[in-house]
């Protein structure tokens, strides 16, 4: 039996929110600033780096470790914990809100991805969901954490896995879907 396939991708239909326009002064003063300072490997003071997120609209708490090339998408929608570490080459592409915990990790090369596509629309129609670390999540090196996850209290994500639905508290998670495989115990 053959498999019928129908419909097709038409880009040329493709609408562009305008809150993601690069029309917008704010957003092209914004991937001027976080080209320059944040996602370079210049050594740029972190008191600096979380003073331009606040005028950009970020809650940060206090003792923010924020390392180079880290890569954000829109200051204003990211409230930031206590103490948190962002490591090198994070990418916290936040189209909608994230919020990340007090003493949170996020590993090198890790990305939080609030949007995908729509794959059965012709349009390619853009899909966004926020994403919530609590406090104490650790992201593993090159973990990616998907559209609408929350990531409840002190969850972790092994290095290289992906989750796709919501990590419990203390769990450990491992895998592409991303599964729990043991609780993490803290001593």
């Amino acid at each position: 039996m053959e498999k019928t396939y129908s419909g097709s991708v038409d880009l040329s239909r493709y609408q562009q929110l305008p809150q993601y326009s690069s029309k917008s002064w704010r957003n092209r003063l914004w991937f001027v600033i976080n080209a320059l300072l944040f996602a370079s490997n210049w050594p740029i003071p972190v008191s600096l780096k979380i003073w331009i997120l606040r005028k950009f609209g970020a809650t940060i708490g206090t003792g923010v470790m924020i390392k180079p090339s880290v890569n954000i998408k829109f200051p204003w929608l990211l409230e930031i914990g206590d103490y948190v570490w962002i490591g090198e080459e994070v990418w916290i592409d936040n189209l909608v809100q994230v919020r990340i915990g007090s003493n949170a990790c996020l590993s090198q090369g890790a990305m939080l991805l609030c949007g995908n596509h729509n794959y059965k629309s012709s349009r390619f129609d853009l899909m966004t969901a926020p994403i919530t670390l609590e406090a104490g999540v650790w992201i593993g090196a090159k973990s990616i954490v998907c559209p609408g996850v929350t990531c409840f209290s002190h969850a972790m994500l092994a290095v290289g896995s992906v989750a796709t639905t919501n990590l419990e508290a203390y769990g450990i998670y491992r895998g592409n879907p991303a599964a729990k495989v043991r609780t993490r115990v803290i001593e």
